[in-house]
């Protein structure tokens, strides 16, 4: 089993995806959060957006996954916000141990 995942979510600005970001890293549910620019297609209400997003890529442990999933859900800007958990099965053993020091209560 995986000790460690990477959680996605969506925001529709810059100014959010940082405000989420610190805090996760803060609240240490997090050890890093990369925020990428995206664009994004989907259907809400009927119809086909196309909108810029920006997206966050969270590392951190099975641990904590449950807790930073409620502060997402808690914290976001969206009424239905993607998160996906996706378990992480290998990488660089330093980084590994990097994640658990950072993610401690």
């Amino acid at each position: 089993m995986a000790n460690y995942v990477q959680v996605v979510t969506t925001t529709d600005s810059e100014e959010a995806a940082a405000t989420l970001a610190r805090s996760i890293v803060d609240a240490r549910m997090g050890a890093c959060v990369q925020v990428v620019p995206i664009r994004s297609f989907y259907r809400w209400e009927e119809a086909v957006q196309d909108d810029p997003e920006w997206q966050l890529q969270v590392k951190s442990t099975k641990g904590r996954q449950d807790a930073l999933v409620e502060h997402i859900r808690a914290n976001h800007t969206y009424d239905v916000p993607e998160v996906i958990v996706t378990d992480i099965v290998g990488g660089n053993p330093a980084y590994l141990s990097w994640l658990d020091d950072e993610t401690q209560d």
